[in-house]
């Protein structure tokens, strides 16, 4: 059985806890240090996974910044940018958010069953087959030349289960189940190639993988804030953590970023040793 991947959540949240405010601006919670940082972190893993609803208020293009990592990672073998996950319920998406539209890395979009097939029609895709979903050469080399500050337009070549979706972007509709399980959806990509997985939210996203004991690191960052408001979102919902005053997790790291401040937790026997 193949192994599932080593799962990382990353976030930044208020001293007491918020994600972001209640108005319709984007609460900035970190600075320029940490946003390296978190592009840094990025560049490591093979995708990178946010909720629908984050999708549709944050509009997030979760791709690489650094023209540097990105070189190291077609090096390497990779594509510039790490594979877009998300999961949704509903398939209530944009085609034209910026998760779809920006970049040309895979997105996998992991969604209850009886939506499958809306979902399918409104992204333009098709039902996944399995992990032939291997970027061809010719992306590869796109890619490298993108990298490297060029203009290039990278096509890959997946199997039979993707098609081309919105900006020529490959996207692949996968059943998650009714309601979808994040144990499916980690297994599913362990079985795609998926070694690292960063979670980036949100806060009902962060839920599921921690109650699910899927959880391996959790890299938290506190903003010098409160926010103060019950209407805004919170880091986690109500669930049954694995973690409790009688299971204390493992502070691995403190690091002072500017005024902010990043915790580094081992929630796992395969937390990555700094």
């Amino acid at each position: 059985m193949v192994e599932r991947p080593y799962i990382l959540l990353s976030c930044g949240m208020s001293i007491d806890g918020y994600l972001d405010d209640a108005s319709a601006e984007r609460l900035m919670l970190s600075n320029d240090a940490d946003f390296d940082r978190v592009d840094e972190v990025r560049a490591g893993c093979d995708a990178i996974l946010v909720g629908a609803s984050t999708i549709r208020q944050d509009n997030p293009r979760l791709l690489v910044r650094s023209a540097e990592r990105r070189a190291a990672r077609v090096a390497r073998g990779e594509h510039p940018n790490p594979v877009k996950v998300t999961v949704t319920s509903t398939c209530h998406l944009d085609p034209q958010a910026s998760f779809f539209t920006a970049g040309d890395a895979e997105k996998l979009v992991y969604c209850a069953t009886p939506a499958v097939n809306e979902a399918r029609t409104l992204l333009n895709a098709t039902a996944p087959a399995s992990r032939a979903d291997v970027v061809s050469g010719e992306a590869r080399a796109a890619g490298a030349a993108a990298a490297a500050g060029a203009t290039a337009t990278a096509t890959a070549t997946v199997g039979v289960d993707a098609t081309a979706g919105a900006g020529g972007s490959l996207i692949t509709v996968v059943d998650g189940g009714d309601p979808v399980d994040v144990r499916r959806v980690a297994d599913d990509l362990g079985e795609r190639g998926i070694r690292r997985l960063m979670v980036e939210g949100g806060g009902r996203m962060h839920t599921q993988f921690l109650t699910a004991g899927l959880a391996d690191e959790l890299q938290l960052v506190i903003a010098p804030f409160f926010v103060g408001d019950a209407r805004a979102p919170r880091f986690v919902h109500d669930g049954a953590f694995p973690w409790g005053p009688a299971n204390r997790a493992g502070l691995a790291e403190v690091r002072q970023i500017g005024d902010v401040v990043l915790l580094r937790y081992a929630l796992s026997d395969r937390f990555d040793k700094p």
